[in-house]
């Protein structure tokens, strides 16, 4: 085993923990670690899909054992955001297009979600449950996104159901982590043809995540507060947008 592929774990395991606990499987976070290191997009979007799923599986279960899940909040997203995601799988982009598309859209996300964390609890009122033809179409647009970029979709979800005031922080953690698993499945089928793209390193990766986003997603689903997980969030987004435009 090189460097290189004990640098990624380490770093994987990290991005796992911290993303896992705001209802993340962090996709955005491997795509910037991966850059760094010259991926090529279709290894990266693959690698990092696959590693989303995973950990995407293991937050939804924390987030169901905790008693936070409400399928009414996540079906209305799901219905179009899977068939979306899986068309968006099919399709490749370049690095010239991809890092600056991924890369802003990730750091509007950022200024959002800081603006809901730092302001008055008072303001921000009781959340409403998502409306179904706004959120059909939400899930639709962001499931196209995420699946043509790699990310998973919850990183983009995230900010617009606060935003919308759609779900608490923690409401808002458990959707888009089953948001997130739905999506990575089925943009990962629609990336079939560049599966051997994968590097033959994935399994020490898929092994570090899931311990990583095991531990997160105990701690974001027991302990920690919605003002909490909205600043980790924005600075999650922040620093990932960074990363890809940088």
């Amino acid at each position: 085993m090189d460097i290189e592929v004990i640098w990624l774990a380490t770093t994987f395991f990290v991005i796992a923990l911290v993303y896992a606990a705001v209802g993340q499987a962090g996709a955005s976070g491997y795509i910037a670690a991966m850059a760094l290191f010259g991926f090529a997009p279709a290894a990266m979007k693959t690698t990092a899909l696959a590693l989303n799923l995973l950990v995407a599986m293991i937050a939804t279960f924390h987030f169901m054992k905790s008693g936070r899940l409400s399928w009414r909040n996540v079906y209305p997203f799901v219905i179009l955001g899977f068939p979306f995601s899986l068309l968006g799988g099919t399709i490749h982009l370049s690095h010239e297009i991809y890092y600056p598309i991924v890369g802003v859209i990730l750091m509007l996300s950022a200024i959002q979600m800081a603006r809901s964390a730092f302001r008055k609890g008072a303001a921000i009122g009781k959340p409403s449950v998502p409306p179904f033809w706004p959120a059909l179409a939400t899930g639709a647009i962001i499931g196209f996104i995420s699946g043509t970029t790699g990310t998973g979709g919850g990183v983009f979800l995230a900010p617009m159901i606060l935003a919308m005031n759609w779900g608490s922080a923690h409401q808002t953690a458990a959707t888009t982590a089953v948001y997130n698993l739905m999506n990575s499945a089925a943009a990962l089928m629609g990336a079939y043809a560049y599966w051997n793209a994968l590097p033959t390193s994935l399994p020490w990766w898929l092994i570090a995540v899931a311990v990583g986003g095991s531990i997160g997603a105990f701690v974001g689903s027991q302990y920690l507060s919605d003002r909490w997980l909205r600043a980790i969030l924005a600075a999650l987004l922040l620093v990932s947008s960074v990363k890809l435009l940088w």
